[in-house]
């Protein structure tokens, strides 16, 4: 059997073709979101990867916004370039739950640009603690870490020399962050942009309280919610990736056990589907 596996979110998607011998290649193309795109811009961001596989595949496309009836959207676009493939669509948050917890039962969440997590049983999500974005909620994610971080500054709520350091760093000024958050579009990723200051910084003990301060509100918001204090906690995402060390500890202060931590969700996706 061939495998076509796609991890897709709204900047980029990552795709995985595995033939029947076990060989892996890998494409990177433009970000799918049928909530976001037409038709014809999802066409165009498969059309790459349809020039270079074809034939008898087995598809599961994994992707943000990908819940009906927009899921339906993404699955008529891969019938019709992939003509001859078994084509499964599947939310990302499904794919994360694959991804980490292989089959068993868990409980995982993303942190990267945005934040979300489920309780899986070992064969579907059975409940979903809203994220509700990062204006409303997002507990943890890149975005609300670097809201936190414009607001502490511009507060004077960290150390003058950590302000200083900020604005050394990253060259903004107090009316350019104003401009990117309210007048710019996609502020989000703006803010996610300046994490990588605090992983510069992360030695020093405000930072370091800052994050683990944060990373507990997501699991005290969203995780605990659940009511299973005896299942492992698992992650996927790049700020979950880099900040393992914080979410350690944040785990550790709120009782909760750590599972897995996977950087690319592909990766485990590929796992879990070449052996279930």
């Amino acid at each position: 059997m061939n495998y076509l596996i796609a991890d897709s979110g709204s900047t980029k998607t990552s795709w995985v073709f595995i033939d029947d011998e076990g060989r892996r290649q890998e494409l990177e193309t433009l970000g799918i979101n049928p909530v976001r795109d037409t038709e014809k811009e999802i066409e165009k961001a498969v059309h790459p990867v349809r020039r270079e596989w074809r034939g008898d595949l087995s598809v599961f496309f994994y992707g943000a916004g990908c819940i009906p009836p927009y899921s339906d959207v993404v699955r008529g676009v891969l019938e019709r370039c992939f003509p001859q493939a078994e084509t499964h669509v599947e939310s990302d948050l499904l794919g994360a739950a694959h991804a980490l917890c292989q089959g068993e039962e868990g409980i995982a969440c993303i942190l990267g640009t945005g934040s979300n997590s489920c309780l899986y049983d070992g064969e579907g999500i059975v409940q979903n603690v809203s994220p509700l974005g990062w204006i409303l909620g997002d507990e943890g994610s890149g975005a609300v870490l670097g809201r936190l971080l414009v607001g502490n500054v511009l507060k004077s709520q960290f150390s003058p020399a950590l302000c200083q350091a900020f604005e050394e760093e990253t060259g903004l000024t107090r009316a350019d962050i104003i401009d990117k958050v309210y007048r710019q579009p996609l502020p989000n990723r703006f803010l996610a942009s300046l994490v990588p200051f605090l992983g510069r910084h992360r030695e020093e003990a405000e930072i370091r309280s800052f994050l683990i301060d944060e990373l507990r509100r997501f699991l005290r918001r969203n995780v605990a919610q659940y009511r299973r204090p005896d299942l492992p906690v698992s992650f996927v995402g790049g700020i979950a990736h880099s900040y393992a060390d914080e979410l350690r500890e944040a785990l550790r202060l709120e009782g909760m056990t750590l599972g897995r931590i996977l950087k690319r969700p592909i990766d485990g996706m590929v796992e879990y589907l070449t052996s279930h």
